[in-house]
């Protein structure tokens, strides 16, 4: 042993290791607590019930929970995606441009390695900054589409059980409030409020003071505040606001284990119909989609230029082949025989030129390519009839294209000229519609013609929709060419003679025709027009 000074270092070296011991042990103890806690529940508030999700049915009747306020995590019970990254994606892009979205991909990975919530900050202000607020309708027209797609069928079934709803939410008002009040008919939602400078959103949110808070608490709860009625549904993996929750007199936690047991929410179970949406993006931008989107477009320009050359260069019997190796592909689908008729009617009129009309083809809208591909499948070239078509659609097209002028007399003396001349492919919708939905149609097409024949129209697309309504309409056919596999199902109906039309109004005749569409493609009929749509969409009548 070495003693200084009369005293044993070996004893002081002890000494020091206990200490550090007894630390290390208080740290481990502290740690052990802290974890003994899922994320989001506050240890300050022990107090308050933590239940089990499964639980919420045996506690509660359904009769109680409609006396019952709900206060509930969106991100955390209604929507599966675990990431915020695709609803900022689709702000950038669609509000954006192609610049915008860019950039926030090329941040996104420096995002994740910071904070959430400074994360959040800067994606929200990549997305903002700049944008006119009474321009913003992204939240309106392209993300309630994506809300529904990504939501839990439980976690939604759940919510919509309870009578008032109050949302709590990490992205901003404009973005989730729509969905949010008019899917899941919440009452109050409660998320990031963004700055506004000269009606321009300058991308940073809104810090809500204190004091602003518990009154926003009273107004939310009023007199309910730890009432048996109102109860909070969260998420084990969520932080859960303390300020909201602490009122709740239960709060059940959803946990992984449950979630892997959701589905996600099918179409048949939306509270309402999904007819329109607006948009180019068909899947959800997730980081890796992104990527594939960004990495395909330079090939893709490509194939668009070397689609459109083959498609106004080569005959139906060398393009359609091609086309197909390209990605380009249609399905014809023959329910009549009205071709083989056609073909010996089309031997009388080389005799008798001028005294038969040509035939009246009438489908459902899909995209501005509908004649085209109806025309390739009749191999034979026709004539079609629009409301608004751009001059570089009208340019590129291998048909000719009329415009109607939206008076009826007008129109109706156009088609008559038309049909005297040829075939003739009519869209009485008006415009397109991407959903299982068809849309009234006008029954000007019923008056010009004894022979109709339906054909049913539907289209698939793999990254980009070929349609808009608030967007660049000239780009439509672009988009649809842009797409890696572009897929058309062409249906000819049988054909509609002077037996079947005889004695029938020009307004029955138009809507049994739709009738028919629509079962041959598993649609739905609505009574929606043009003008709906566009009011929706894009605030204006669809009158360009």
């Amino acid at each position: 042993m070495c003693y200084v000074n009369g005293t044993c270092t070996n004893n002081n070296h002890q000494k020091t290791d206990r200490k550090m011991s007894h630390y290390l042990f208080l740290l481990f103890k502290f740690l052990l607590k802290s974890l003994s806690y899922p994320r989001g529940y506050q240890r300050k508030n022990r107090s308050l019930k933590y239940l089990k999700y499964e639980t919420m049915a045996e506690k509660h009747t359904s009769e109680e929970l409609l006396k019952t306020t709900l206060v509930f995590d969106v991100e955390g019970v209604v929507l599966r995606s675990t990431s915020l990254f695709p609803y900022f994606m689709l702000v950038a892009f669609e509000g954006g441009g192609v610049l915008r979205g860019l950039v926030l991909f090329l941040f996104y990975p420096l995002v994740c390695l910071l904070s959430k919530d400074i994360g959040l900050k800067i994606m929200v202000f990549i997305c903002f900054f700049g944008i006119k607020k009474d321009k913003f309708s992204i939240g309106r027209t392209v993300l309630p589409k994506f809300f529904l797609e990504d939501s839990w069928f439980e976690g939604f079934q759940e919510v919509m059980r309870c009578g008032r709803k109050v949302g709590l939410s990490e992205l901003p008002m404009v973005m989730i409030e729509v969905f949010l009040k008019d899917y899941l008919s919440v009452d109050l939602v409660l998320g990031r409020d963004l700055k506004v400078v000269c009606g321009y959103f300058v991308g940073l949110t809104k810090e809500v003071p204190s004091t602003r808070s518990h009154l926003l608490i009273n107004d939310v709860f009023g007199v309910r505040k730890g009432d048996s009625n109102l109860i909070g549904l969260g998420c084990s993996n969520k932080i859960l606001d303390r300020h909201i929750f602490s009122h709740c007199k239960d709060i059940y936690i959803v946990s992984d284990a449950d979630k892997r047991r959701w589905r996600a929410l099918p179409r048949d179970k939306y509270p309402k119909p999904l007819i329109f949406h607006d948009g180019r993006i068909t899947l959800m931008p997730t980081y890796l989609t992104t990527l594939a989107i960004i990495m395909w477009v330079p090939f893709g320009f490509l194939f668009t230029i070397l689609r459109i050359i083959i498609g106004i260069s080569f005959p139906y019997t060398m393009s359609i082949p091609i086309l197909s190796y390209t990605g380009m592909r249609g399905r014809l689908y023959i329910i009549s025989n009205h071709t083989t008729k056609f073909d010996k009617t089309r031997k009388d009129t080389s005799k008798n030129k001028g005294k038969k009309k040509g035939t009246l083809y009438v489908c459902n809208h899909k995209t501005l390519l509908d004649p085209i591909y109806i025309s390739m499948a009749i191999m034979k070239p026709v004539t079609t009839v629009t409301y608004s078509l751009s001059r570089l659609s009208e340019f590129l097209a291998p048909l000719k294209t009329y415009h109607l002028s939206r008076n009826k007399e007008k129109d109706s003396k156009m088609m008559e000229m038309l049909l005297n001349q040829g075939d003739l492919v009519v869209c009485p919708e008006g415009t397109t519609c991407r959903e299982p939905y068809v849309l009234r149609f006008s029954p000007l097409f019923s008056e010009k013609s004894n022979e109709i024949v339906p054909v049913a129209l539907d289209s698939k697309v793999s990254m980009f929709y070929g349609t808009t309504a608030s967007g660049f309409k000239f780009l439509d056919p672009l988009f649809f060419l842009l797409n890696p596999i572009g897929i058309y199902h062409v249906m000819i109906l049988e054909k509609w003679t002077s037996e079947n039309t005889c004695g029938k109004s020009s307004i029955d005749i138009a809507n049994q025709v739709q009738r028919q569409i629509a079962e041959t493609l598993g649609f739905q009929c609505t009574n929606l027009t043009r003008k709906d749509k566009y009011m929706v969409l894009a605030g204006n009548d669809g009158i360009i």
